[in-house]
């Protein structure tokens, strides 16, 4: 699911990236691999064990960011004879380089998943692997866990099957692109029939409850010594292209409950308190929320393109805490296994190259088309993984806070004593004196304290800005 995506341009020695360089050696993040995982990165991209399966004849596309290079997925998409549509889905085969219990797996689950800076990534596997051997890259076979998914004209499921494969994708598309080709319909059908089945999976996540976030992506730019902050809205085949990695997220989890051995995505109901929180922000940012209207209604009705609901649509991440990972073995399945966000039973499976937990998903599911039994270094592995991904999730949610942190107290630098309208979004109980104010302009969310009064909850308030240093200070502000 999403999580805020920040970016920053600029000279590595320019302040906000060298503050950004201290946060990673404060967290202990690794940023180089040892000799020996190198090593056997080197050789397995040498020799990857390839499947007896050729399929290189299926012409599969990529779709990502134009500068992306670990591609964890390919696709093609057809129509079926019924009148309905059939799913091409090819993942990145990673247990095909990564020997278990050997130096390469054991630094996977050191580092459990790729993380995300605003200036530069900090990858889950070396370089020759996720953005080399293993990659889908375009002209390049390479070894896959081919899904094959068949819908009905409706887009619901109807069939599903996965199978070790040699792929070869055609060509690398990038979002942009692809929304032209389609919006201009010059688009080849395989493309061009990602609306129609994006679409139809968008319709039946409204059906079923679920919300699919369009996180708009956050640009910081320097100009002359100072930042402003510039949104990426998601285009229409962002979301499209979404919905068939939920679908094959979907189609995961119900082959691991039948087989009766998996490990699920689960997250819990947001809890009313979240969304109390979450209706004082929309009301912060003139977002309209009628009280008799659901969060998934008000979500699927805000453009990402409108600076208020892309800042709403950032608040409205942190009704997705609280996931975890749940495991189960022998068919002892349990009964709270589904994912709130999702609204349906959901598994990881679609990142392998960054995302440790997706490799023995993808395991899983082979087997269980396959009626066979799990590999056992998959088995073995299963009860220590809820704990690893978490603690992965840990470190991940870290680097978000100090970025977030870093990048506002850069785009606010040079406006220390400046007086901003805000709304108060949260006080605390035992401080009322001490809370969170969510700014209209910049969309900025940070701590107020100082005053003598208690802080107004949910109504608005006029803040001074008192301390913004990125790297050395967080942003603060006192009640003007």
């Amino acid at each position: 699911m999403p999580r805020r995506h920040l970016h920053v341009t600029g000279a590595p020695e320019a302040p906000l990236r060298a503050a950004l360089a201290a946060v990673r050696a404060g967290l202990g993040v690794p940023e180089s691999f040892p000799g020996a995982v190198l090593a056997e990165a080197e050789a397995a991209a040498k020799a990857p064990r390839l499947p007896g399966e050729d399929a290189t004849d299926l012409p599969l596309f990529t779709i990502d960011p134009p500068t992306s290079v670990d591609l964890d997925q390919a696709m093609h998409l057809a129509r079926r004879a019924d009148g309905g549509y059939r799913v091409h889905y090819a993942i990145a085969d990673v247990a095909a380089f990564v020997t278990p219990g050997g130096a390469l797996d054991a630094e996977a689950h050191r580092r459990v998943q790729t993380l995300y800076f605003p200036d530069e990534k900090v990858p889950l596997h070396p370089t020759v692997l996720s953005e080399g051997a293993a990659s889908l890259l375009p002209g390049q076979p390479a070894p896959a866990l081919l899904w094959r998914i068949d819908l009905d004209a409706e887009g619901r499921r109807v069939a599903t099957d996965v199978r070790r494969a040699l792929v070869r994708s055609r060509a690398k598309l990038d979002y942009a692109g692809v929304q032209r080709a389609i919006d201009s319909g010059t688009a080849e059908e395989p493309v061009a029939l990602l609306k129609d089945i994006g679409l139809l999976r968008e319709a039946l996540e409204v059906e079923r409850g679920g919300i699919s976030l369009n996180v708009p992506e956050q640009e910081i730019v320097e100009r002359g010594g100072s930042y402003s902050l510039e949104y990426r809205a998601p285009l229409p085949a962002d979301g499209w292209n979404a919905q068939v990695s939920l679908l094959t997220g979907m189609a995961a989890a119900d082959l691991m409950t039948a087989a009766g051995t998996g490990i699920l995505r689960t997250l819990p109901t947001a809890p009313d308190g979240a969304v109390a929180r979450l209706r004082r922000s929309a009301r912060a940012l003139g977002v309209d929320w009628p009280h008799h209207v659901p969060y998934a209604q008000v979500i699927r009705s805000l453009d990402p393109r409108d600076g208020r609901h892309a800042a709403f649509l950032q608040e409205c991440t942190t009704l997705l805490r609280g996931a975890g990972y749940t495991v189960f073995t022998d068919g002892n399945v349990p009964a709270a296994t589904v994912h709130a966000a999702v609204a349906d039973e959901y598994a990881h499976c679609t990142a392998p190259l960054r995302r440790l937990v997706d490799r023995y998903a993808g395991e899983l599911c082979v087997a269980a088309v396959a009626g066979q039994e799990p590999p056992a270094w998959v088995r073995d592995a299963l009860d220590a993984l809820p704990k690893e991904m978490a603690e992965g999730s840990r470190r991940a949610n870290s680097v978000e806070r100090e970025c977030v942190d870093i990048v506002e107290a850069a785009l606010l630098k040079d406006r220390i004593g400046e007086v901003f309208d805000a709304y108060v979004v949260d006080v605390k109980e035992r401080e009322p004196t001490v809370g969170t104010v969510h700014l209209e302009e910049p969309a900025v969310v940070a701590r107020v304290e100082g005053g003598e009064a208690r802080l107004p909850l949910g109504e608005r308030l006029r803040v001074r800005l008192t301390q913004a240093d990125p790297g050395t200070a967080k942003v603060r502000f006192a009640p003007a």
